[in-house]
């Protein structure tokens, strides 16, 4: 069973029925013993850092999370969810993260010829085939909405990286941990491919 874990801030509903279209269900749920009964996890999310950590923390979220990854079930971090691994955000001033990865996340510093949050579709540079990225188009493109980019302490977590004046990270990958700067339910052919091969391990 996938479970989209709902903590209020996601389009939640666009990535269920993403695995929909692939063929697999997904569940979307707040509560943490469906979390730790899932056989996968998926964390959306759209917002900000530090209110997500105190909202996944008061539904009681957190160890759930944590136990899925000691499992070594297969888990999934969509945009603010791939930041929400990480050790530190810096959105209005320094918040701990789940500390799952270690790093931050830092806001773009960038020539004002370059818009932020940065908006669009960007091709995906693939550094580290994984599992996710099997069977993807030549050039991938996918579709990204932030303001923030995570930077990993270790670079052998970086599976892919993205052009935006300079290059950051887009994807990740430890183990069974998985996760996306971009949104993989609005990005079409490749999008969906991924989210079919995350439901394939």
């Amino acid at each position: 069973m996938i479970v989209i874990v709902d903590y209020g801030m996601g389009n939640l509903r666009s990535v269920q029925k993403a695995f929909e279209k692939v063929g697999h269900e997904a569940v979307i749920s707040s509560d943490p013993h469906t979390v730790r009964d899932a056989t996968k996890v998926v964390l959306p999310g759209v917002g900000a850092f530090p209110d997500a950590m105190v909202e996944l923390n008061r539904r009681g979220l957190i160890e759930p999370l944590r136990e899925t990854l000691d499992a070594e079930k297969p888990l999934l971090g969509i945009c603010l969810g791939l930041q929400l691994l990480f050790e530190t955000g810096t959105e209005g001033g320094r918040h701990e993260g789940l500390g799952f990865l270690r790093g931050e996340v830092v806001k773009f510093d960038l020539p004002h010829e370059f818009k932020v949050p940065h908006m669009g579709w960007n091709r995906l540079n693939i550094v580290r085939p994984s599992p996710l990225t099997d069977g993807l188009s030549d050039n991938p493109y996918f579709y990204f909405v932030h303001s923030y980019h995570v930077v990993p302490a270790d670079e052998e977590v970086v599976a892919a990286t993205c052009d935006y004046h300079r290059p950051f990270v887009a994807l990740v990958r430890r183990r069974n941990l998985f996760a996306g700067q971009f949104h993989p339910e609005k990005s079409q052919h490749d999008g969906l491919r991924l989210l079919q091969n995350f439901a394939a391990l």
